[in-house]
């Protein structure tokens, strides 16, 4: 494992931060074209992509401190400014609602956004975990004598057992899932089919995986804490599928907003 690739005196470029920015800026280029195809400003997608950025980190850190508080008790000040601590559908979560009110701002219709948006979640969520494969930082699962299984000893969370590699399937089936629903993106009949689809997606993708985790698990549930949000995740998502395959109106090439064709003009 390389948690650091380049260290030249006090500058270290480490393998997950940098593949955190690669899944930013390819996002990004892909969300930017994305809006080209659907007539929409272009430059929206730059606004809306740093709304994710720095929603994601605040929600990321704020679901760390809530499932570590009586650490956050003892050192408040080394939890909220810590470089480590955070957690996936924490991010989810406040990048979500920093997206909504962008595309509220903006005017662009939640449904029309979501289309564009939520499947790259899965593209920029698989960038990001070939960063946690990379950096060995403990997201690996328990021990296994599959032929795959690999030891992490020069990870951040160092380990010397053979484990389940699940960074890797978090990858690779993430990418699975994406490249079906943007291949089949233009296909849907109604605005919000594909959002709706793409959160199930989400959803089942991290259920899966969570099975190859060492994540500890709810006794009366029998299913881990993330388990439990892919499930209402994935309920969210049939019933804006349902919503959307019900309403009459705009096809899956929804109409831009005023607002945003003001802007492209100018």
């Amino acid at each position: 494992m390389y948690p650091e690739l380049i260290k030249i005196g006090p500058i270290t470029i480490h393998s997950f931060g940098l593949m955190a920015m690669l899944g930013f800026l390819i996002t990004t280029l892909v969300l930017r074209k994305e809006f080209v195809r659907k007539n929409l400003d272009p430059d929206l997608a730059n606004s809306i992509a740093v709304a994710a950025v720095l929603g994601g980190f605040v929600g990321a850190r704020l679901y760390f401190i809530i499932e570590h508080w009586h650490e956050f008790v003892q050192d408040p000040f080394g939890m909220i400014f810590s470089g480590a601590g955070l957690v996936w559908y924490g991010g989810l979560i406040g990048g979500t609602m920093a997206v909504v009110w962008t595309l509220k701002r903006h005017n662009i219709p939640i449904m029309s956004g979501g289309d564009s948006i939520t499947p790259l979640i899965l593209l920029g969520y698989a960038i990001g975990r070939l960063g946690c494969q990379l950096a060995g930082d403990g997201d690996y699962g328990p021990p296994s004598d599959l032929p795959w299984a690999m030891a992490y000893p020069n990870g951040v969370v160092p380990t010397t057992v053979p484990v389940h590699p699940t960074p890797i399937y978090d990858f690779l089936l993430s990418m699975i899932l994406f490249l079906i629903l943007w291949k089949l993106r233009g296909r849907f009949a109604k605005t919000g089919q594909l959002f709706g689809l793409a959160l199930v997606a989400l959803g089942l993708e991290r259920f899966i995986t969570e099975f190859f985790r060492v994540t500890p698990k709810i006794p009366e549930l029998g299913i881990t804490h993330a388990q439990g949000i892919s499930i209402l995740l994935a309920l969210a998502g049939i019933y804006i599928w349902q919503t959307a395959s019900k309403q009459r109106g705009p096809t899956g090439t929804s109409e831009p907003s005023p607002k945003a064709n003001r802007r492209k003009r100018q």
